[in-house]
């Protein structure tokens, strides 16, 4: 045990020079700088402006901050401080889609049509209906809340594994994710929790989906899931503490777990890719069985994702070409 842990300490202690920021350390800085932008724009009616400009300020301070002290101990262990900051921030950041999303008009009765056309009925009502069991509830829950784990695990497994290829890893992740978020500021689409509260179930059922134009930017309530275990409770205090009617659609559950699947793929050995598969299953099918998400919103998350997979790939190596050209 002793002979594990040394080589453990000894492994995250390795130093390991790097000069400059990481792909994905750049792209945040792009992404605060350009969402700065749009604070001020609508400074009068996000809330808390103040607050949201300082949160990029200390994020910028704590880059600042690591990136020195990487400078006089360069190691693994401090590059995984600077992953798990940006990681933080990320989660942090998801409530603003909301604060810009709401100045436009919601467009659920659209998607919601889509999945009338599609399926004759709602399938984010009917699936918990037709499949009430605790084991599926549970089992859909521990799926939608295995997540977070799932990028976290990706991202330290190219750090830990497959050092040399963090840097691809980490901008394709990263450039996902800004993307998923820059399409929600623009496209607001509450979800079937917060829709089907709004307009009643029965409405929903009997093919009537009417516009909500502004109503979510002063109605947040939402249409709770039966808690039915440890993982159901976990999935409602995540969603009580950062939930808000907004990014529904393309689904960033279905697309960031399918992007860090590709990643798992992508991967010298294949482990945490069949490791994570029974979770990513269970996540897919929990954002409509949980009612996040319509069928269409965790469909476009699929396509999405392996877009953006390819697309910021390329972008990569097109980047990494143009800098050895430039040095060379």
């Amino acid at each position: 045990m002793m002979y594990q842990f040394e080589k453990v300490k000894k492994f995250f202690l390795k130093e390991e020079k790097r000069d400059g920021l990481f792909g994905m350390e750049w792209l945040t800085l792009l992404y605060m700088g350009i969402t700065l932008i749009m604070v001020f724009v609508w400074w009068h009616s996000v809330n808390d402006p103040v607050q949201m400009v300082m949160a990029r300020v200390v994020v910028t301070g704590c880059m600042g901050l690591l990136l020195l002290l990487y400078r006089y101990w360069p190691s693994r262990m401090v590059i995984l401080l600077r992953i798990v900051l940006l990681m933080v921030a990320l989660i942090q950041w998801y409530p603003e889609t909301y604060e810009f999303c709401k100045h436009f008009n919601y467009q659920d009765h659209v998607f919601a049509s889509i999945d009338y056309e599609m399926f004759g009925y709602q399938p984010a009502i009917e699936f918990s209906k037709r499949v009430p069991s605790v084991f599926w509830s549970e089992s859909f829950c521990l799926g939608y809340y295995a997540y977070y784990y799932m990028m976290a695990a990706t991202m330290v497994y190219y750090l830990l594994m497959e050092y040399n290829r963090l840097n691809w890893a980490g901008f394709v992740f990263f450039a996902s994710f800004f993307v998923f978020y820059f399409i929600y500021y623009f496209l607001p689409v509450a979800g079937p929790q917060y829709y089907y509260k709004a307009i009643g179930e029965e409405n929903s059922l009997h093919y009537y989906f009417p516009e909500t134009y502004h109503y979510f930017a002063s109605h947040t309530e939402a249409l709770t899931i039966d808690i039915k275990g440890w993982f159901s409770q976990l999935v409602v205090g995540a969603q009580e503490i950062g939930e808000r009617p907004t990014a529904a659609f393309p689904s960033s559950h279905v697309g960031m777990s399918t992007v860090c699947m590709l990643l798992a793929l992508a991967a010298k050995r294949k482990w945490l890719f069949w490791a994570m598969l029974p979770l990513w299953i269970l996540l897919v099918f929990a954002t409509v069985y949980i009612k996040a998400h319509y069928v269409i919103d965790s469909l476009a998350g699929l396509l999405f994702a392996v877009v953006f997979f390819l697309l910021f790939s390329w972008m990569f190596s097109c980047w990494l070409k143009r800098k050895k050209n430039h040095e060379a």
